[in-house]
């Protein structure tokens, strides 16, 4: 036992040497934070450009070999160095971690031990000593009678030993800086963790379903381990639209179901998502899913659309609408929107009329020689489905209070670290101090400190008979 235990403790001190005399030297150089954080501004900035979590399709499209943008920028160059998720790659998390590191080696090695510092008073005592502070004075034949009241007046802490004298303000000052390093870090670690632990989807759901979340656009290894097992069920989707057509709002009533029980519901809409156990769900999408619709006297049946393109990029759906029961006729039924107005045409691209959700078209009518039977089409219901972009970002409480603190503490930076000295000997009194900061507002202060003290020093030589009379 022991011949193991010294090799052991030998080692263990050396790398306790290694890390206090080697590693915290070299974390807290300012030199490399400021590299660091150039480097984390520079990949932030291309992860602003380059869209983040696309498809593979979407950066080929917009990012072909020939030509490639600025000469190298393809999408095999995106998709090989990670920069389609930049946030989330090994070494820019590994690059927040050393600039983490290196804030906390700052703050223990420098910040700290400078608040101890200015923590302590120590009086001087020797008047020789007052000549090495930027500001000083000597008083014949003066005291420190007053002294202590005017400075607690100007809000500074006095210590007072015998004919010596010390006082300090503004040590919140120092604070500052040691919590903007706290608050920063706060924010590297939120980030870090809503990088590992987050994630974002989108759900198409059809109004009147249940959906699970499924589709990922990014998420972090401990998200995808880790999904909310609870259900989303889309009550109901509309959209508010002006008297000239424009969309003006859309709405989707959701319920939460945990285990099949509904824990939540609420009614969504753009700027007003839902929020459950750190999800959120936001409306940022629609679409019509189907149609329900009945031919003469058969039963309703359900027909899905599918989107149509359009040349102008306009939304449009289309669904084929059988008139016989062996689906070897029918008509191209076309929506726009949700209003419930359908355009029908044929097979040739004729135009037959137009059908409204809830009512009926009488298609032998508008088109005896076409169809000399009787043939009316009844619209049931148009079915939307709302699109969801789904989020979680556990590191958003971090983040948020990294930025409250970093606020406060940045406020508190500004309040200058003053401290003054005092020594009274026989032949009069010796007065000095020095501050951080602005140094013209301290040598005013200190200006006028100095004239209070001789006008009370003048006041105290005025004979008593004189004041009586």
């Amino acid at each position: 036992m022991i011949i193991y235990s010294l090799p052991l403790a030998r080692w263990v001190s050396s790398l306790q040497r290694y890390f206090r005399h080697e590693l915290m030297p070299l974390l807290a150089d300012l030199r490399l934070a400021i590299g660091l954080l150039l480097a984390i501004a520079v990949l932030s900035a291309i992860g602003t450009v380059i869209e983040q979590e696309e498809t593979a399709a979407f950066y080929q499209a917009h990012y072909p070999e020939h030509p490639a943008l600025f000469g190298f920028l393809t999408w095999r160059v995106i998709l090989g160095l990670g920069l389609d998720h930049v946030y989330r790659t090994p070494w820019f998390l590994a690059m927040l971690i050393l600039f983490g590191s290196s804030l906390a080696a700052c703050s223990l090695t420098r910040q700290w031990p400078m608040l101890k510092v200015a923590r302590r008073w120590s009086y001087l005592t020797r008047p020789q000593s007052f000549q090495n502070l930027p500001f000083w004075t000597y008083l014949p034949q003066q005291s420190l009678q007053g002294l202590p009241e005017q400075l607690r007046r100007q809000g500074y802490l006095v210590f007072q030993e015998g004919h010596r004298l010390y006082a300090r303000k503004g040590l919140i000052g120092r604070i500052g800086p040691i919590l903007v390093h706290v608050s920063m870090l706060l924010i590297l670690l939120g980030a870090i963790w809503g990088s590992i632990s987050g994630f974002k989807a989108q759900e198409l759901i059809p109004s009147g379903s249940v959906a699970s979340i499924q589709h990922l656009t990014g998420a972090g290894d401990l998200a995808r381990a880790h999904l909310p097992t609870w259900q989303i069920r889309a009550n109901r989707f509309w959209i508010d639209y002006a008297p000239d057509g424009r969309v003006k709002q859309f709405y989707s009533d959701l319920s939460i179901l945990d285990q099949g029980q509904e824990v939540k519901r609420q009614t969504i809409s753009v700027n007003h998502p839902l929020s459950y156990r750190g999800v959120t769900l936001y409306q940022a999408d629609w679409s019509i899913d189907s149609i329900r619709i009945r031919v003469n006297n058969s039963p309703t049946f359900q027909i899905p659309v599918l989107p149509v393109r359009t040349e102008t990029g306009n939304k449009l759906w289309g669904a084929f609408v059988p008139t016989q029961p062996d689906m070897s006729q029918g008509l191209t039924l076309l929506l726009p929107d949700l209003q419930g107005t359908a355009l029908l045409y044929d097979t040739e691209g004729q135009w037959m009329g137009s059908l409204r959700q809830g009512m009926s078209l009488a298609l032998n009518e508008v088109a005896p020689q076409r169809f000399p039977s009787p043939l009316t089409l009844y619209l049931d219901e148009v079915i939307g489905a709302t699109g969801l972009q789904i989020k979680s970002d556990p590191g958003i409480p971090a983040v948020y209070l990294g930025f409250a603190l970093l606020m406060v503490g940045v406020v508190m930076s500004y309040f200058s670290y003053s401290q003054i000295w005092a020594l009274q000997t026989e032949t009069g009194l010796y007065l000095g101090g020095k501050t951080n900061r602005a140094l013209v507002t301290f040598e005013r202060e200190f200006d006028r400190l100095v004239e209070q003290q001789k006008f009370a020093f003048s006041l105290s030589q005025i004979p008593v008979e004189a004041e009586m009379g």
